[in-house]
């Protein structure tokens, strides 16, 4: 008879808290992020990566803390749960590191987290190499490779595990960035060291590169095609180095690891948070401009959660403007772009080929993928 699977279960329930009202994270920011209406979605983040393995829930034991920190999920997806900690109802960074110590009592085959590059952090600082991990995306910050490029991808890898495939083990680099200088328009990024990932390159994400892009003249070439694509229409500036080149070319302010909306070169509304985008664009025509995070791929998910699934609906898949450098497609050695938008079946209309603005009259056509 074959051993059950032992799950391991851990849910930051503040994750992502931030980003869609443009805190740019949620270190430390929970309460004020929720008092402006932000919506939990780590402990459904985590739902969907299960989804994958529910119809095997009779040859797995999740073991997990209490209510929001994965019991809550694993029960009522109807698995066999084994609750080794007890958690507070408003959960802090200790908590995380309290419960993956008592966790790591009882032999896992490997431990599932959802959260942020903090949480990541905070698993490392008691797991290091001991256990095989794997995040599922649910923060603002999501610098490390640690994590799957979509809640149902990281599914798909425990689902290969659960089958018995031969998935290799990496070390992948745990990071994390200044969130005080983050929301002052800084990145500091910081090594904290290596967890050992399951090796699926087709599932798990690259570590984000950072870096302002040193051939300016692209850049340049970019930005006059960019705003040819203006005319006097609304037009949402994504975040990013290559976005914010653009707007210092018109000579307008931007937020760098923000969202901004402009309108005939001129700036309407910095930093806007997702609601605030959703009411300056209803009724009328707009254009999104966004550019991939380099190394990883992703156009959203990432560090934009103000653009929401019902924003993107709002706005058209065809009103989409992608932006990037040939050197920065390069560099992802063929792998498609991602979207991670929080709502699988707005990400599946999203999938297929687009015209990537890379100069002056300059395209490519580059896929972006369908995450199932």
């Amino acid at each position: 008879m074959k051993n059950r699977f032992r799950l391991g279960v851990i849910i930051n329930p503040l994750a992502g808290l931030g980003g869609s009202v443009a805190l740019k994270g949620s270190d430390g920011v929970a309460l004020e992020a929720l008092s402006k209406g932000a919506l939990p979605q780590a402990m459904s983040r985590m739902a969907q990566a299960l989804s994958k393995v529910e119809p095997d829930k009779d040859r797995i034991d999740i073991v997990t803390a209490s209510g929001d920190m994965g019991e809550n999920i694993a029960r009522k997806m109807g698995f066999t749960t084994d609750v080794v900690y007890q958690a507070p109802i408003r959960t802090q960074a200790q908590d995380t590191k309290a419960a993956v110590t008592e966790l790591l009592k009882h032999n896992l085959d490997l431990l599932l987290f959802a959260g942020g590059d903090g949480t990541a952090r905070d698993i490392y600082t008691v797991v290091d190499d001991a256990l095989p991990v794997l995040g599922v995306p649910a923060g603002v910050k999501i610098h490390s490779g640690v994590y799957g490029v979509s809640p149902y991808a990281s599914g798909h890898v425990v689902k290969l595990l659960l089958d018995g495939e031969l998935v290799s083990l990496m070390s992948a680099d745990v990071m994390d960035i200044d969130e005080a200088l983050f929301r002052q328009g800084h990145v500091q990024s910081k090594w904290f060291g290596e967890m050992q990932v399951p090796a699926e390159p087709h599932y798990v994400q690259a570590v984000k590169q950072g870096g302002i892009e040193s051939e300016a003249w692209v850049l340049a070439d970019i930005a006059a095609e960019a705003m040819e694509l203006m005319d006097d229409e609304l037009c949402i500036m994504g975040s990013g180095s290559t976005i914010a080149f653009i707007m210092a070319e018109m000579g307008v302010e931007n937020t760098l690891l923000g969202v901004d909306l402009i309108k005939a070169h001129s700036l309407i509304q910095a930093d806007l948070t997702a609601t605030e985008l959703l009411e300056q664009t209803v009724h009328q025509s707009v254009k999104l401009m966004i550019t991939l995070i380099g190394g990883q791929g992703h156009i959203l998910g990432r560090g934009n959660q103000q653009l929401s699934p019902a924003l993107i609906r709002q706005i058209g898949k065809e009103n989409i403007i992608i932006l990037a450098t040939k050197a920065k497609l390069k560099a992802l050695e063929g792998r498609p772009l991602m979207v991670d938008s929080g709502d699988p079946v707005l990400d599946k209309t999203l999938a297929g080929y687009y015209k990537v603005i890379t100069g002056y009259h300059d395209y490519v056509m580059y896929p972006v993928a369908e995450i199932n």
